[in-house]
């Protein structure tokens, strides 16, 4: 069969398809921010869905969360001998930030997989059920932080204009949250046991942060133990709770703390988009 040719004589170049370029992954991140109404709507639905026919609806977010963290508050605290002025707060806000991320990181995992009808039904950028996540997740941390204003109510804290660094500390959670979403969830698409590896992973990084336990109660232990408190710094998850917490507990935040949260994320996004760029076009076939 003879090739197609122009009046000139000369043929066409072949046509390469641009599936795999990150020009066509940003798009796709940029397309799927822009349909706001159709994953804001989704997210919504999705946490109405979970307490349909419940009495107190999505408080239950609160109620749990806020018990918990209580109760853990007050066992650990008398455990370190740590004052309960200070060590309650301290637990609540950990529960609260750890939520975010430890819902984040399972339910991103299983985003895909578990919309395995919507996506192939829906031909939509593969990112809206990133920005799903995310916006579902921040819901329920909206829910959780009237536990802390309740606590801050009966333990007051000697906040001052600190605090407004936990802004651009929000900020970071969010941007966090989406490459963690593309990077878990397209991979475990296609390896659904990376799914079940993180929530045995979770369940143990959980105990090797401090939430329910502080750094400083391991320097206050003994001198001998200030290296174990060095060791906790190695957790990159102690590094996302210390600049969100130490605003709202009136504390200055180190430098270096931010370093590694940046460094991180950076270095997460760049993940994010080698994986949108070869694996994004996949997803409809892997799920």
């Amino acid at each position: 069969m003879s090739a197609v040719v122009d009046d000139s004589g000369i043929p066409p170049a072949p046509t390469v398809s641009d599936s795999k370029t990150l020009t066509r992954g940003v798009k796709d991140l940029r397309d799927g921010f822009r349909n706001r109404e159709l994953w804001l709507h989704l997210g919504w639905t999705d946490i109405k869905q979970r307490y349909k026919r419940s009495v107190l609806g999505p408080l239950w977010i609160t109620i749990a969360t806020g018990v918990t963290a209580v109760a853990m508050g007050i066992l650990y605290g008398a455990l370190f001998g740590m004052e309960i002025e200070y060590f309650l707060p301290y637990v609540t806000l950990g529960f609260i930030f750890w939520g975010f991320i430890e819902t984040t990181i399972l339910d991103g995992s299983v985003v895909f997989s578990t919309n395995e009808g919507l996506i192939k039904q829906l031909p939509a950028p593969v990112s809206i059920h990133v920005y799903r996540i995310v916006w579902r997740s921040l819901i329920i941390f909206a829910h959780n932080v009237v536990i802390y204003l309740i606590i801050l109510a009966v333990f007051p804290q000697p906040l001052d204009w600190s605090v407004l660094l936990v802004i651009p500390a929000m900020c970071l959670f969010i941007l966090n949250a989406v490459w963690v979403t593309i990077v878990f969830g397209i991979m475990s698409t296609r390896f659904r046991d990376i799914g079940q590896l993180l929530s045995t992973m979770i369940r143990l990084v959980f105990f090797m942060t401090p939430i329910i336990w502080s750094a400083k109660s391991l320097e206050n232990a003994s001198a001998g133990l200030s290296g174990r408190a060095r060791l906790a710094e190695l957790n990159p998850m102690y590094h996302y709770l210390e600049i969100a917490r130490a605003p709202l507990m009136g504390q200055s935040v180190a430098w270096h703390h931010w370093v590694v949260v940046v460094g991180c994320t950076l270095v997460g996004w760049a993940a994010a988009l080698l994986v949108m760029r070869n694996f994004r076009s996949r997803v409809p076939y892997w799920v």
